[in-house]
């Protein structure tokens, strides 16, 4: 249901941008609710799986059914080395932990374009470690237990759950406490990973309600709290938490013990095969792979109720925790229901609107939500900074289950709504803005209210655990030549981008109040930025010198040793309690992980490296790995090849030329002059510099263009990002650009998923794939690994696969290779065909005009006619652009094995 907003006067134009749309409700429905989804793309409502029971009405639903989840899935490679090698994911999830555990959310703009119903694939995922392995037979004989203070315990199988006990279905909104966590990282360090604005995601679930099952057991007087306990065992037990027996035993709460999701048995990420979902509440009240009930007087004593899931006091911070007990203890600051929340979906981050074009007003479009059942009775933008206020409209898709009939089932349960007041799932906003209003703002600030009128805050409230931030969503508005460029808070992870951390980079207080902008009187006045608390993380009892060798003695998965700042650590005794599992450890054994300790780990997890430390590393070792100096190889015969996979190899800057304002090609020196680089065709290398001023190391991986056959020489063509007014330069770019000739660079490699073995025949992780046409798409030098692929195609007379090359970039001087490219394209006119466009070209250019958009797809690529994997696109360039590409080519058919991102 929508509610459209009497109170503006904004009205729709007839070429208002319409970036994102909510899928629409089902084929010939007759509500009228879901106005919104009829301004939504073709969407095609996918009937129920044919495995699930559907609605048993012979009337079509007026409710949207969930859309069909993807059936290509697999598990996936980074999983294979971990206890999760059994469970197949979705590729497009951001990995929010490293590889393991696995805590991840989707794209937010994918997440929001699914629509109100979320499929399994792109639904967020929260795992504190590995997830149980539960074989398809044994999941209706999988037991649960009711005990503790009940006059009947129950053990009881799912078969008998699902036979004994009415069975009901309703949409819920899950939500981490953790979402929107990645900005208050940013403002200080939290114990918390770095969630971005997707943490959030709605399905329909089907199950039995909580307060059946109690009404059974028989709660005995006193019982007060309702614990539960999953599967899943962890470093300090199994998961628990609990919610107070009130909220249980009450329908309208609506908590429920499920075993299906959208219509399918739950899969093992989310708690296969059966778990509570709890509405209205934080996601971690949802126990996963449900074991036990347990009815208490007390709230639950389970490690993870009391150390997870709470808002400690905002001037608690995390090494003042570590020492107060009391405080984790406080039931005061554990949180239970959500509280209300709003985040703008579009204009997505970096997206770009042209003023060129005809349009009179912009369509923003968010979400929101309220906690404990609560409805969010409006959504306000602001363009001034909160000095006025507009309402947007919102859409209730919730609502639109409400009119189902009374008994309609739904995925073999009752849709259990129409009597229901409380309010369990998100709700889309939307407001249509004059381009000139735009134009003229810095920039778009939205804020919910529910119906208690709690409404979200101008200003962060941080606290250790960096949960349940609410304050106004904020996108800031950038004007670059005849273009407005959106820029988010934040972006998920380690993911860099996002005003935060660009204006905390450059010296703002983003605590200030006035988002890290600078007050009247600040000019002169320096920020004096609180200094950083320095924290011991070695024993300074333990004296022992460690050298190279021993460390690499212990670079397996037997007493796994890594450094931090020179200092040796023996992860062994943490294999089991840490957070990322085993593997975690293992991939750092017997190297230096300072950078990637530092950049994600907690000052709580800093300081747990005391209890590790066994010794400090020699001097003359730091200097191999700092250098990458192998000791072996010094006095070895000399290599044919340049590159190790392993080590770090310097090579001499020899010449620089300059291909175009910001291009340049840097060639290097290898270690002898017979000497090849070894990169097969396809893959790229890893480049190493020391930060002059910091002398942190900037890593960042290219692919050269000196053919791997060349002797003596690298070349490698590099566009160099200087520093701007409006925002920093590239920092290995600019670093390359100022080393002088004749200074070295570290080399590793060669590193990729693909190679070209010749004659169509490719490598993709490992696979072989025959292609008969390769679709390349690229972009400034992204040009470059696609450069190597077409050479080798053009350059074998014998090679008859087909290239379509499709280069975008700004003017003509950003084509990068062209005289080398057309070259190519006219001495094979009947297996390459080579397109430019231009975003901004001179009235003399000639070729296409324009940005890559759909209808240059549908022109010259066309749908996927794929037989036997026969047809591959290729494509590098900027992220924004890889985005577009896989979105444009994924809505004309072409599946993710038949798209690849260099």
């Amino acid at each position: 249901m929508e509610v459209l907003n009497p109170a503006i006067s904004l009205q729709e134009k007839p070429h208002t941008v319409h970036l994102v749309r909510y899928p629409p409700t089902p084929p010939a429905t007759g509500s009228s609710s879901r106005r919104e989804s009829r301004t939504g793309i073709d969407f095609k409502i996918e009937e129920p799986p044919s495995d699930v029971d559907g609605p048993r009405t012979t009337n079509t639903p007026l409710y949207s059914l969930p859309p069909r989840s993807r059936t290509d899935n697999k598990v996936l490679a980074e999983d294979l080395k971990t206890p999760d090698n059994h469970v197949v994911r979705d590729p497009r999830l951001i990995r929010l932990t490293g590889v393991h555990p696995f805590n991840v959310e989707a794209p937010l703009s994918q997440l929001f374009d699914e629509g109100f119903l979320t499929t399994k694939d792109l639904h967020y995922v929260r795992n504190h470690g590995a997830v149980p392995s539960i074989e398809d037979s044994e999941v209706m004989g999988w037991e649960f237990t009711i005990e503790g203070m009940v006059d009947c315990p129950i053990r009881i199988n799912l078969a008998q759950l699902i036979s004994d006990y009415d069975q009901v279905t309703y949409p819920v909104t899950l939500v981490c406490a953790g979402n929107r966590r990645k900005e208050q990282n940013i403002v200080r360090k939290t114990k918390g990973f770095s969630w971005g604005a997707a943490g959030l995601s709605t399905a329909l679930w089907t199950g039995v309600v909580i307060g059946d099952l109690l009404k059974a057991a028989r709660p005995k007087r006193g019982a007060k709290y309702v614990c539960f306990e999953g599967a899943d065992k962890l470093p300090n037990g199994y998961y628990g938490t609990c919610v107070k027996m009130s909220w249980a035993m009450d329908t309208n709460r609506g908590i429920m013990v499920a075993h299906r999701m959208n219509g399918e048995a739950l899969s093992p990420d989310h708690g296969k095969p059966l778990r509570i979902i709890v509405p209205g509440q934080i996601g971690g009240r949802s126990v996963k792979w449900l074991k036990k009930i347990t009815v208490t007087a007390e709230p639950s004593d389970n490690w993870y109720h009391i150390y997870d899931n709470r808002v400690l006091p905002t001037m608690i911070t995390p090494e003042i925790s570590a020492n107060m007990p009391s405080a984790w203890r406080d039931e005061r600051y554990a949180i239970y229901d959500l509280n209300t929340n709003s985040a703008t979906c579009y204009p997505a981050h970096d997206e770009r609107l042209s003023l060129t074009k005809d349009l009179e007003s912009y369509r923003v479009r968010g979400y929101a939500y309220a906690g404990g059942g609560k409805r969010v009775t409006r959504v306000e933008v602001t363009l001034d900074k909160g000095k006025s206020w507009v309402l947007a409209n919102i859409s209730y898709p919730e609502d639109d289950y409400r009119l189902a009939p009374e008994g309609e089932e739904l995925y073999g349960g009752r849709l259990d709504m129409s009597w229901r007041e409380n309010c369990f799932c998100w709700c889309f906003w939307h407001l249509d803005i004059p381009i000139l209003q735009l134009k003229e703002a810095d920039d778009i600030m939205v804020r919910a209210m529910d119906e208690s009128m709690m409404v979200q805050p101008r200003d962060m409230y941080w606290s250790v655990l960096g949960m349940m931030n609410n304050p106004w969503f904020r996108i800031v508005i950038h004007k670059e030549d005849h273009t407005l460029r959106f820029e988010h808070p934040t972006q998920p992870a380690l993911i860099p981008g996002g005003w935060m951390e660009r204006v905390k980079k450059a010296g703002g207080n983003i605590s200030n109040g006035y988002w890290g902008e600078k007050l009247s009187g600040e000019e002169e006045q320096a920020i004096k930025e609180e200094p950083a608390k320095e924290i011991c993380m070695v024993n300074k009892e333990i004296n022992r010198v460690i050298a190279i060798d021993e460390l690499r003695k212990h670079g397996g998965e037997i007493e796994p040793w890594f450094v931090v700042n020179g200092q040796v650590y023996d992860g062994t005794r943490f294999l089991e309690g840490h957070p990322g599992g085993a593997p975690s450890i293992f991939g750092a054994a017997g190297q230096d992980a300072s950078e990637e300790f530092l950049a994600i780990h907690s000052e709580n997890a800093k300081a747990m490296l005391v209890d590790h430390h066994i010794g400090t590393l020699d001097e003359t070792s730091r200097s191999v790995l700092a250098n990458g100096e192998d000791a072996a190889a010094i006095g070895s015969a000399p290599r044919e090849t340049f590159l190790q996979s392993k080590v770090w190899t310097k090579a001499i800057l020899s010449s620089k030329k300059k291909i175009s304002g910001d291009t340049k090609i840097f060639t290097f020196d290898l270690e002898h002059a017979e000497q090849t680089s070894g990169l097969p065709i396809g893959q790229h290398l890893m480049m190493r510099l020391r930060d002059p001023a910091t002398r942190e190391a900037i890593i960042r991986s290219y692919t050269p263009i000196a053919e791997s056959t060349r002797k003596g020489k690298l070349d490698v063509l590099i566009k160099i990002y200087y520093d701007t007014s409006e925002r920093k330069g590239g920092k290995m770019t600019q670093a390359l650009d100022a080393i002088p000739i004749g200074h070295f660079v570290d080399f590793k490699g060669p590193v990729g998923k693909f190679e070209y073995l010749g004659r169509g025949l490719c490598a993709i992780q490992s696979q072989r794939r025959k292609v008969k046409r390769f679709v390349m798409v690229c972009a400034g030098s992204g040009i470059t690994p696609i450069f190597q692929v077409l050479r080798a195609v053009m350059a074998d007379p014998e090679d008859s696969t087909s290239c379509l090359v499709l280069d975008g970039n700004r003017v003509e001087e950003d084509i990068l290779c062209k005289e080398d490219l057309d070259k190519m394209a006219t001495a094979n006119p009947d297996k390459c065909r080579l397109l430019y466009t231009l975003s901004k070209p001179t009235p003399s250019w000639t070729g296409l005009r324009g940005w890559m958009d759909k209808a240059l797809f549908e022109r010259e690529v066309g749908p996927c006619m794929n037989a036997n994997g026969e047809e591959l696109v290729l494509v590098c360039g900027p992220e924004p652009l890889e985005k577009s590409v896989y979105s444009i080519l994924n809505g004309m058919g072409w599946k993710d094995e038949d798209l690849l991102f260099f």
